[in-house]
Order: structure tokens, then sequence, then C-alpha cells
């Protein structure tokens, strides 16, 4: 009589049933199934993950093609567990994450460290790498602790409080250096020589670094190009910036300035004295200007661009303060929004102006004695004598919102540090209207004229010098470089402190920080022992398309403005010179007028 099996028998011969199972799908081919086999995997990228199953199929050798319920539960697994989304996603962010990390570590850290490495194996000494921000703190600091103070009136040793950290590492770590912009290391380069060789750039391995992406809202164009993209850019915009073509735009520089002047003289008291903010009188001149001579009989809509422009610069300003806040620029709040609202608008201005312009000088019907016109008419030629080498219409567009940035915030600074100088040193002020007034009396300046005049040159020139609209130029290499006997590599940041250059008495003498337009006598190649070191208008290729624009420009409104008025400071100016993308004065620019 058979004996019952106990239910731990029972047991145990269901487990080994459950393991044979198992063995029989085993994925090593150790009994040559034709089964689906499964195995679980449970790393992908070298990451634990939740399990997955995988399938995989053995070439059928002995055994029968597997059963209809057999498909069915091998399916069930591939459509189970492994083809969960959930469960990819989750391996998918994993490696994702892992990615991100690393990536973080090697541009926050590891780069740093390496660069900052080789930059004391070859001798230089600066600030140590703090992680993420490097010297951004400590620069927003002092820059706050001067801001705080100004200057004593007629004081032009401006160095100290618009550039305070760069002045205290010069002291400490020498006239050769490095600073950290985020985990960015800057070169500082004050060598005359070793300035002008990165901006003349003949290896061609010193490029202007890419632009932030929001500072695009404000600059754009061929300045912020490299390569063929620049060369081409370059040589069509060129034509419109010749003497000749310069020579044509004065009427409407001259109207402008009229139209200025009648301005101020209409808002003189009986006593004729006035006290206006010559500032904001310049800005308002510079975009008159530059409205009328880049779009012509589209004025109206050039002078809307120009406020757009205005407001732009600020809220971009306003963006780059929390510019470091991860996402800023994404958030969906009120000047986010207003600045790519003010984009779409200028551009869509811009683009009707271009397509009218571009189909009237193909009919033969446009003006070319504007600068769009110019541009167009370059263009035209650039294309017809070799296809594709043309600016697009959105390339237009960029260079267009180009010349309000570069040929009205720089001029009216320009102006204004002229008025403030030359109401400082009213000796100057007599010594350049005694020579407008010689040339030109009462009569209407005219181009000859302003050519000649030596002193107003010379002042112009010193202004620029002490106060340069902007105050740092920077270059970046993206292979390894020598340069004044030092190998520099890939990575590594020049800045060239445009303003300290200008004022160091090694190169311009004792009377470095003093105003004395006497030093540009015999023109600004003489001025210094070195060939130049004088760089308001950049050097080399890159060099500013628009200087003689801006100092014919300059010429004409300071000649009417001599030929009126006299001027001094009012009592409510402070002097405290502070940078805001360019070099401005931090309370304004009042001034008081008396009509001659």
């Amino acid at each position: 009589m058979a004996l019952k099996p106990s239910i731990f028998e029972k047991n145990r011969s269901t487990s080994l049933r459950r393991r044979q199972d198992v063995n029989n799908l085993d994925f090593s081919k150790k009994n040559g199934s034709g089964r689906a086999a499964y195995a679980v995997d449970q790393t992908v990228g070298g990451l634990a993950t939740p399990p997955i199953v995988r399938l995989a199929l053995t070439p059928p050798e002995a055994e029968s093609p597997p059963t209809a319920k057999e498909s069915c539960t091998g399916a069930s697994l591939m459509l189970g567990e492994a083809a969960s989304p959930w469960s990819l996603a989750g391996a998918g962010a994993a490696v994702a994450l892992l990615w991100l990390c690393a990536w973080t570590l090697q541009w926050a850290w590891w780069t740093p460290r390496r660069l900052e490495r080789a930059l004391r194996a070859q001798g230089l000494r600066g600030t140590r790498y703090r992680l993420f921000i490097g010297d951004v703190a400590e620069n927003g600091r002092l820059n706050r602790e001067a801001a705080s103070r100004p200057l004593p009136l007629g004081s032009h040793d401006v160095v100290p409080r618009v550039m305070p950290f760069f002045c205290n590492v010069l002291k400490e770590h020498g006239k050769l250096s490095f600073v950290w912009t985020g985990p960015k290391p800057f070169v500082i380069i004050r060598d005359p020589d070793l300035a002008r060789e990165i901006l003349s750039n003949k290896s061609g391995n010193f490029a202007k670094q890419t632009t932030a992406g929001i500072a695009k809202f404000v600059v754009g164009g061929v300045v912020t190009y490299e390569g063929e993209k620049w060369a081409k850019h370059r040589r069509i915009l060129n034509p419109a910036f010749h003497q000749e073509k310069i020579k044509r735009m004065l009427p409407v520089f001259l109207a402008c300035c009229t139209k200025m002047i009648t301005r101020w003289v209409n808002s003189m008291s009986s006593e004729g004295i006035s006290e206006l903010d010559v500032w904001d009188e310049f800005q308002n001149l510079t975009g008159d200007v530059i409205s009328r001579t880049a779009f012509g009989s589209s004025y109206q809509e050039g002078w809307r661009i120009f406020q757009l422009q205005e407001e732009q610069a600020k809220r971009v300003l306003k963006a780059f303060q929390r510019i470091f806040i991860p996402g800023y620029w994404y958030l969906p709040i009120e000047n986010n929004r207003r600045i790519r609202e003010i984009d779409q608008e200028i551009r869509t201005i811009l683009r009707g102006i271009i397509v009218k312009r571009d189909k009237a000088v193909k009919n033969g019907e446009g003006s070319n004695d504007d600068l769009l016109g110019l541009l167009v008419e370059s263009n035209m030629r650039q294309s017809n004598e070799k296809e594709d080498v043309g600016m697009s219409i959105e390339d237009m567009i960029e260079e267009c919102k180009l010349f309000y940035a570069a040929g009205s915030e720089t001029t009216s600074m320009l102006l204004t540090w002229t008025l403030i100088l030359l109401s400082m040193h009213p000796e100057w002020q007599e010594q350049a209207r005694e020579e407008v007034m010689h040339h030109f009396g009462r009569t209407t300046p005219d181009h000859d004229g302003l050519s000649r005049l030596k002193i107003v040159t010379m002042i112009l020139h010193e202004v620029l010098r002490l106060y340069p609209p902007v105050v740092f130029l920077q270059r970046t290499t993206h292979k390894e470089i020598e340069l004044g006997g030092i190998k520099y590599p890939e990575g590594v940041n020049f800045t060239l402190p445009v303003l300290s250059i200008h004022h160091d008495p090694s190169i311009w003498g004792q009377d470095a920080i003093k105003f004395n337009p006497e030093r540009f006598a015999n023109g600004v190649s003489k001025a210094t022992k070195f060939q130049t070191a004088f760089f308001s208008f950049a050097w080399g290729p890159r060099i500013c398309l628009g200087q003689s624009f801006a100092m014919l420009e300059a010429k004409m409104a300071l000649a009417t403005i001599l030929q009126s008025f006299s001027f001094e400071l009012s009592p409510s100016y402070t002097h405290a010179p502070h940078t805001v993308l360019t070099l401005q004065p931090q309370y304004g620019s009042p001034i008081k007028l008396k009509k001659l």
C-alpha cells in the first residue's frame, strides 16, 4: 500500500519543479533549448536600475516550437516588467543625472583647477578659485563699497573707484596676474605691446568671447561674429563707413545739433541761463542722428526703434543682475516677457524697413545716402559678384540693431564727459571756443573746417583716454598659445583693462591722471613712447567701424555748442564715474549753460 506523501515532501517536490522550470529558461544554452530565455539585468550603463527582463531567442535544436501558452507567457514577461515606461524612464533619468553631475564637476571644478595649476606653473600669480562663483562676489562687494564714495571734484583718478577689485589684485599679485569670473580664468594684460598683439590677432589664436545669450537682445551683428561670418559682414559693412560716405551725412549731423541747440535756447531764463542734464540731451541727440543717418526717410520708425532699444538695454541690465540664478532667464516674470516682446517688435519694424528698402534699391528708386541704403547696396553688390555671399534679412536686422548700440550710447557718453571735463577745466573750454570761432565764427561748421580743429580733436582724445566708454576688452583662446614668452593652455581668457592702461604713469607719464590734451598735439601714435597705448576704439582688424562717424558727430556737436554757450558744472553735480555697460556719471551730469 503506497504511502501518501507528506506536506513537507509535496512542498519539496514543488520547489524542485520550479527550479527546473527556471533552469529550462536559463540563458546559458546548457540544454540547447529553443524556448524563450530571460535573465534579469539590474544595471544600465553601470547604474543600478529596476529589474528589466531581457528576451532572447536561441536557435531551435531538438525541441519543438513553444506552445501558444508558452508564447503568451513570454509575451507577458516582455510586455510586463520589461516594457514598463516607468522603469525605462527611471533608467534614463539616472543616466542623465549621472552625466549632468559629471559635466558640472568637470566645468565647475576639474577644468578650473587644471587651468589654475597650469598658470601657476608658468609663474603667474592670482586669486584662488572659489567653486562656481570665482571672484564675482568679492568684485561685487568692492564695487558697492566704491560706489558709495564719490570722488573729489576735479579728480581724474577714477581707476580705484571704477575697478577696485582689479586694483587690489594688481597690488597683491603684480602686473601680470589672473582672476576668476565664475569658473573662467582671466589673465590681466596691461602691457601695451602684448595688448596690441592680442588685438591685432595676426596668429588667429585670439577670439572674442561668445556673447551671453541675453546680451544678444542689445548687442549683435558683426561685433559678435568670428571667422568667415565676421569677415563677410565686415566686408559688406566697410563701404558704408568710408570717409566720403560719412561726409555726405554731415547735413544730418548739423540738422540734429541745430534742433538740440534751439531747444536749449528756448529753455533759457530771461537772464540767458539754463540748467539741464546733458547726458539725457546727448542720448536724444545721438538717437536722433542714428535714426536719420541709418534709415533716412523711415526716420519715424527708426526713432521708435531707438526708444525700444533704450528700454531693452535697461531691462537686460536688470536681468543681468540675477543671471547667476540657474534658470532665471526662463522664469515667466514680467521683465523677461517684456524683453522678448521688445525684441519681436524691433525685428518686425526693421524687417519691414529692410524689405521695403531692398525692393526700392533693386528698382533703382532707393536713396543710398543713409547707412541702410549703403548696406543694402553693398550687400547686393556682393551677392551679384558671388552667389550666397550676401547677408540674409535676419543678419541685416542684427546689424541695424548694432547701429543703435554702438552709434548712440558710446558717442553720447563721449560728449557727456567732454562737457563735464571742459566745465572742470575752463581754460581748455576757452581754447576750444577760440579755435571754433577762428574757423567758423557764427557760420555753419563744414567738413573741411571740422577736420582742421586740432585743439578740439586733442580734447576729444584726452577725454577718451581718461573716460573711455568701454573700460575692458576681452579675448579668449581655443588652443594652447604663447604670449610674451609664457604658454597659456586652451580655455584661458584675457582681459585688457583699457581704463587702467590709459591711466598708467609708466606709459603716459607722471601726469597720467591729469587732464592734459596737449599730450595728443602730435596725434595718437606719438602720445606715448609706445607705438600706441590708446584703445578707446579697440585696435587691429576689429577696430571700431564707426570711429570716423563718432568723431565727426562729436566735433559737430561740440563746435555748435561752443559757438552758442559757455558752461560750468551745476552745484548739484557729484563726480562719481561708474560702469553700467559703459562708463557713466552715477548721479547724472547737470550743467549750467549761459547764452553767448
